[in-house]
């Protein structure tokens, strides 16, 4: 068995991993972890729960214990979730040696973000755009002294027309210094980004592309779209007292459903992209610590978070494409855990699910069907049918109080200008 050891980590950062659980080094951090070490740029692709962020957050620690001065590495996440999860897995890796992070993303007070850069952090973890933010607004913040850059889910930034925010950045930081890229997928756009950011980078690649993990067992439940809410109702009982992820599409929908499962009795939390940091956050802390064992999420949470104790992910809506399903059911059966995914299909969705099934399952095999006792799930169907009345009220009454809100806010300016006037 390869140990961290073995890997050329230092008996502390060895000792750290032994704290948080890490028995051995996963595949990706095998193979990218040495050739980090020798300083060497590396480019990293391999699915998503395979122990990416320890792959390129202890090459850096150890690089760091070496010579501990100044700003020293920065970190490039897509998402504001994401930032704050790889901040924490540096500083409980790095809490021997009291390293200093901030992170630096989107939806916080620039303000307060500008003094905690002033307080010289060893490593910043920021989303791009906030990051130029501070570059071309606060004074005397600069990345001259960088010596490591990671770029996380690299095909992810893209996606997400991070591109001009990137080219800003690839400027502002020293020509001598060490660039990790990250990626689950190697599309043309990050291949462009690795000739524009790496010198001569080693490329480890630990996954076919568009691979799930063999530990998760996948399953489709075929339903009228009329009464898809009456199963999904049916699925969650049926996994009462396990953690799970319900997959939707719309930032509306994510909060019915979780409207109406807690209506029913059940602890859903809703998560996505309208939400406030503080609520996103606030929510995200309640499902990892199991304060509630429902996620109802859009793709926000398919991507990046570390959230171990996840038993099950169900697609109330399915993804447009097989890339992003397969992003969505990585956040089960993560690190050798077994789990499962249970996708819901209606008349609509045949074509897009038939494509989705043969990209999983090239050699023609079909998805396994949910069992399902079609009698014990209709007897929701009564106070299935209560709580989407009362959720569509509370939804109702909750954005007239919004506009109500914003209305007053409105006047009390117009009143204000009237007075200056």
């Amino acid at each position: 068995m390869t140990s961290f050891a073995d890997l050329g980590i230092i008996d502390e950062l060895c000792e750290a991993c032994a704290e948080l659980g890490y028995k051995e080094p996963s595949d990706i951090q095998k193979e990218a972890v040495p050739w980090a070490l020798q300083g060497r740029d590396v480019i990293g692709l391999a699915q998503t729960g395979s122990g990416k962020t320890a792959a390129f957050a202890l090459p850096v620690l150890q690089a760091l214990r070496e010579n501990p001065a100044g700003l020293f590495a920065a970190v490039l996440a897509p998402t504001r979730e994401l930032a704050f999860q790889i901040s924490e897995q540096f500083e409980a890796l790095g809490s021997g040696m009291g390293v200093r992070t901030t992170v630096i993303v989107g939806g916080m007070d620039m303000m307060a973000q500008s003094v905690a850069l002033s307080r010289k952090p060893h490593i910043v973890v920021a989303t791009p755009g906030r990051l130029v933010d501070h570059l071309e607004n606060t004074k005397g913040f600069s990345l001259k002294t960088l010596k490591w850059l990671v770029l996380d889910e690299a095909d992810r930034l893209l996606d997400m027309d991070f591109g001009p925010s990137l080219d800003k950045i690839l400027k502002a930081v020293p020509r001598e210094r060490r660039t990790l890229l990250f990626s689950a997928t190697m599309t043309s756009k990050v291949e462009k980004l690795q000739r524009a950011s790496l010198v001569n980078p080693v490329k480890v690649t630990v996954a076919e592309k568009y691979s799930t993990v063999k530990t998760l067992k996948q399953s489709m439940l075929f339903v009228p779209f009329k009464h898809r809410d009456t199963y999904l109702v049916y699925l969650v009982n049926e996994m009462a007292g396990q953690s799970m992820i319900i997959f939707v599409r719309t930032c509306n929908d994510t909060q019915k459903i979780a409207l109406i499962l807690r209506l029913l009795g059940f602890g859903a939390v809703p998560l996505h992209g309208q939400m406030s940091q503080s609520a996103r956050l606030g929510a995200l802390n309640k499902f990892k610590s199991g304060n509630r064992n429902i996620l109802v999420a859009t793709d926000v949470a398919a991507r990046g978070l570390d959230i171990p104790q996840v038993d099950a992910v169900i697609n109330y809506d399915l993804p447009e494409d097989s890339k992003s399903y397969i992003h969505r059911v990585g956040r089960t059966a993560r690190a050798g855990r077994s789990g499962k995914s249970v996708n819901i299909v209606t008349q609509y969705d045949l074509e897009v699910f038939l494509r989705i099934e043969k990209t999983v399952f090239p050699d023609d095999k079909k998805m396994d069907e949910y069992p399902l006792d079609k009698e014990a799930a209709m007897i929701f169907h009564e106070r299935v049918g209560e709580a989407q009345r009362a959720a569509a009220i509370q939804m109702r009454d909750k954005d007239r109080n919004k506009r109500r809100k914003r209305k007053r806010t409105d006047d009390d300016d117009r009143d204000r200008e009237e007075q200056i006037e």
